[in-house]
């Protein structure tokens, strides 16, 4: 006779294998309500999209509609997650005789039945609403645009049809019609009714009449956006203002009258160079008015030394620039947002796009400003990395022991001139090309570059100041002499001759045809120096192919 377990032993029971979902409604459901919820929660199709097993993100974000028939009301938004539940069934067994106490109420020491709990199953996910609700807001019911999204989401082909914009009022304030408005007592205590007990005296319902006089309200038509908030998460504010708002005066010129409103101290002011278009025919002269009127907030030391560099050379691109200066002052420069746009204005497109000019100097009309045209050639090999939240956090962060209190300390003080914008054919200082033509020192290129016969007369927006035929050997030999040192070799002089002997038999309809597409502001374009298209192919397919052979080659 085999011995039972005894009572120090725990009794296993195994799991049904019958797997369970659930949904923490934000809210009162009752049996009755069970479809509607279902109905707010989008359905049991929805649902069934969100628990299936392999779903994807977007698909497990389930939207809560408080208000289904509301194209407006914005939904509460729910994610599915991973649970480890059991599901217990608990069924009573309810005594018939119960004693009850002279207050009415069951005895809290004796039982009022017996409880049997069993296991059907395991919970494996949940949906759960987490997250804030959006603001929400409500137009106007009989506003046309508010009938015109009712009819798309119904897709009423007639009334889309036959919308049209109507004309605009200013009637952007109106007055709300005089209203009756029944308040309640004030001395009666404003109780939850479920929070009432069965015997206590019903409230009194003691209501005064106000008639509330017309005031006036908002016509502005305002219509919802998408969304309001982009926070999923309360923020811990303590009931405190603002510190960036501030309030600000502003006085009506004609009537003299004074109002407050409060601004954003820590707005965005657009501080920026003045940009123009090659086609604009003359350069920008002074800054632009805003950035003028703030010339006193900037360090005096900082913007001399600029007007010096900038009297040197008229032309730099912000590596060249930022290397004539200490990692300091470069900093306070970049991050000042004012002091380059005090000397300097930039062009949108063409030969010098990119390139900070000094004010009331037009490198279109000097023949000298083709040494500053610049050249740039896309590294397809060359990965783009975004650096993670806590890099960036970190070098933001300063270090009190290198770094002054003030920047223009350093800029008489001895450092080491950078050089990674200089091109000299035999060191590779950067894994990306772009140059100007003054930083070339390549003899060859050199050579190509200070050639006086292959020149225009009018500067020409792809090409500059050089012929199309020019400009393209020096791409050509630019182009081969870089990548030949990203490979790691330097270019052999037999190599660049066969390159210039290409260039050479290049006919004038290849040069028509690339020239053929007209060129948009903003885009691309060849004066840049890209590659062409079964290039570039050309160059990611060696690319590839060379980084799975260093993969796949062993060690």
């Amino acid at each position: 006779m085999e011995p039972g377990p005894s009572e120090d032993q725990a009794r296993s029971n195994p799991l049904p294998q019958t797997h369970f979902y659930s949904v923490e409604y934000p809210g009162y459901v009752l049996s009755a309500s069970i479809p509607q919820a279902i109905r707010n929660l989008g359905g049991p199709s929805s649902l069934e999209t969100a628990f299936r097993r392999g779903a994807s993100k977007s698909e497990t974000l389930v939207e809560l509609k408080l208000k289904p028939q509301d194209s407006f009301a914005h939904p509460v938004p729910g994610e599915v997650v991973g649970n480890k539940s059991i599901v217990l069934k608990v069924t009573r067994r309810r005594r018939k005789n119960i004693n009850f106490g002279w207050d009415g109420l069951p005895n809290p020491n004796e039982p009022i039945g017996d409880f049997k709990a069993e296991a059907i199953g395991v919970l494996q996910k949940t949906v759960r609403f987490r997250s804030m609700a959006d603001f929400q807001f409500q137009p106007e019911a009989e506003d046309p645009i508010t009938k015109l999204r009712s009819a798309i989401d119904n897709m009423d082909v007639q009334a889309i049809t036959a919308y049209r914009v109507p004309p605009e009022k200013e009637d952007y304030i109106t007055t709300a019609p005089m209203q009756e408005v029944s308040e309640p007592d004030p001395t009666e205590m404003n109780i939850d009714p479920q929070l009432r007990s069965e015997l206590s005296v019903p409230p009194t319902t003691t209501t005064t009449t106000v008639i509330q006089p017309s005031l006036p309200r908002s016509n502005l038509r305002l219509f919802p956006p998408p969304i309001f908030s982009r926070q999923g998460i309360a923020q811990t504010y303590n009931y405190k203002g603002n510190p960036a708002s501030v309030t600000s005066t502003i006085v009506n010129e004609e009537t003299g009258e004074e109002k407050k409103r409060l601004i954003n101290r820590m707005r965005w002011k657009g501080y920026g160079p003045a940009t123009i278009t090659f086609s604009e025919p003359t350069a920008p002269e002074k800054p632009p008015v805003n950035v003028e009127a703030v010339r006193d907030q900037v360090d005096k030391n900082i913007l001399k030394k600029l007007d010096e560099l900038f009297s040197e050379r008229p032309i730099w691109t912000r590596a060249s620039l930022f290397n004539q200066m200490s990692p300091i002052v470069a900093r306070e420069i970049h991050n000042s947002k004012v002091i380059l746009p005090l000397v300097c204005y930039v062009f949108h497109d063409g030969p010098w796009r990119d390139t900070l000019i000094k004010l009331a100097y037009d490198p279109r009309k000097s023949l000298e400003g083709r040494f500053y045209q610049r050249l740039y050639f896309r590294n397809a090999n060359h990965p783009i990395i975004r650096p993670s939240v806590i890099t960036r956090r970190q070098e933001r962060i300063p270090s009190t022991a290198t770094i002054p209190i003030n920047p223009s300390a350093e800029l008489d003080k001895d450092f080491e001139v950078g050089t990674s914008h200089i091109f000299d054919g035999v060191n590779l200082t950067k894994e990306t090309a772009a140059f100007q033509l003054c930083d070339i020192t390549d003899p060859m290129l050199k050579k190509l570059i200070e050639d006086p016969d292959d020149l225009r007369e009018v500067c020409d927006e792809r090409d500059g100041w050089y012929t199309t035929h020019a400009l393209e050997r020096i791409k050509a030999v630019l182009r081969l002499k870089f990548f030949s040192l990203l490979d790691g070799r330097p270019a052999t002089e037999e190599e660049c001759q066969a390159v210039l002997e290409q260039a050479e038999t290049e006919t004038s309809k290849a040069i028509i045809s690339s020239r053929a597409a007209k060129m948009r502001v903003g885009k691309h374009n060849m004066a840049k120096g890209a590659m062409r298209p079964e290039e570039a192919a050309a160059f990611r397919l060696r690319a590839t192919l060379d980084r799975e052979k260093r993969i796949t080659t062993p060690r």
